[in-house]
């Protein structure tokens, strides 16, 4: 089975890091496959995935295509004209580049990863085998977006969704033909561990070492607007005066859409607004991620809207760490409330700060709460399984495009 990945980015987030979880769990159970990676640049997810065996191939997109969106389409109607002009006007050049490559291939699937991604997978079907959309956001709330996958929808063999709520958000959009099946993402879980080395958080945010007794609490998730980071720390303003709490935001801008992402310096002024100076630390990207979990004494995920899986969520519970998380969506679907992580009304800062609260006043809480949480990512976010899934979803979609021949 040659398997040929197509990315709308070369950086590393949550979708990307999954891509690498399959890439790494199919070179260990089908080591004679052959992979291909197609990136639009050369960043850090070109050398993470030619670490793991694949064969990865750049073909630049345009800065017109990378940076449109619906969060940067702007509000007016001129200037979405004026984007999807420069956008169409760019298309043409970038399709033939990538069909070119995947001629050259000629993968017996091709495995596409982000929303622009389907949309020219599904253009240059006819050059691949098996096409499965691997679906990690809601859409049905994405004007453009909605459009475009109803659009194309037919031209996929299999959609994959990574969480029941993403699932059923797909089906309203892609119609009740469409074959949609879940397959939640998987935590390495050798590397995600409460074993290990922890990060320096407080050098990597240029503070003062805490004082002993402090609990470390922190938000690990890109800029993007939805992330609840000022939910976060307007929580840590929240906290009574005297608190142990030490905040920390660890992450930074990623994507290259327009206006779907906080700057650094957004957040540093509001945390000074509120209050926090000296109080939170921003340490930037910290890689390896698992470090920074381990350094924390309680994790917090704080999406304002549902969340379509919460890989950081995933991950923290393996590495046993008290999680507090929003709870809506996919992220729903992975906690039990008291039992391996609590959960807060998504954008209540003064409900987080609650449960931060009574996290922080109680280790004993913590670490029952880790222990619970690491049970659960071993039974339910095994890299194993993950390889196992995709590769019958791989198979499926290859004998049906052959069956249509």
């Amino acid at each position: 089975m040659r398997v040929a990945f197509l990315s709308v980015s070369d950086q590393v987030g949550g979708s990307e890091a999954m891509l690498l979880q399959i890439l790494a769990a199919l070179g260990r159970s089908r080591p004679s496959w052959p992979l291909h990676v197609v990136l639009p640049g050369k960043g850090p997810l070109a050398d993470r995935a030619a670490a793991l065996g694949a064969d990865v191939v750049a073909v630049p997109m345009p800065a017109s295509l990378s940076r449109l969106g619906d969060w940067g389409a702007g509000r007016g109607s001129t200037a979405l004209a004026l984007k999807l002009l420069r956008a169409a006007a760019d298309l043409p050049g970038y399709e033939g580049r990538l069909r070119a490559v995947l001629s050259t291939l000629g993968p017996d699937v091709l495995h596409t990863n982000g929303f622009k991604a389907h949309i020219v997978g599904a253009r240059a079907r006819h050059l691949c085998g098996g096409l499965v959309w691997h679906v990690h956001e809601y859409v049905g709330s994405r004007p453009m977006t909605r459009r475009l996958l109803r659009r194309y929808a037919h031209r996929t063999g299999i959609i994959v969704a990574n969480s029941n709520s993403v699932a059923a958000d797909v089906r309203a959009v892609a119609g009740p033909e469409a074959d949609v099946r879940v397959i939640y993402n998987a935590v390495d879980l050798t590397r995600f561990s409460p074993a290990g080395p922890p990060a320096d958080l407080d050098a990597r945010a240029g503070l003062d070492r805490a004082p002993a007794g402090t609990v470390r609490v922190g938000l690990v998730a890109t800029f993007s607007r939805w992330k609840g980071h000022e939910t976060f720390l307007r929580a840590l303003a929240a906290l009574p005066a005297g608190s142990r709490v030490r905040g920390y935001v660890v992450g930074g801008a990623l994507y290259d859409t327009d206006g779907s992402q906080y700057s650094a310096g957004e957040l540093r002024t509001l945390a000074a607004s509120v209050g926090l100076e000296g109080r939170v630390g921003f340490t930037g990207f910290v890689d390896p991620v698992d470090g920074a979990m381990r350094a924390l004494d309680v994790v917090v995920h704080a999406s304002t809207l549902p969340e379509p899986f919460g890989l950081v969520i995933a991950e923290a519970m393996a590495c046993g760490r008290a999680v507090v998380t929003s709870g809506a969506g996919g992220a729903g679907e992975l906690v039990r409330d008291g039992v391996d992580a609590v959960t807060h009304r998504p954008g209540d800062a003064v409900d987080l700060a609650s449960r931060i609260e009574a996290l922080a006043a109680d280790a004993t809480l913590r670490a029952r709460l880790g222990r619970a949480a690491r049970d659960t990512a071993e039974r339910r976010f095994d890299a194993a399984r993950l390889a196992d899934e995709f590769a019958s979803t791989y198979e499926a979609a290859r004998d049906g495009a052959l069956a249509q021949q």
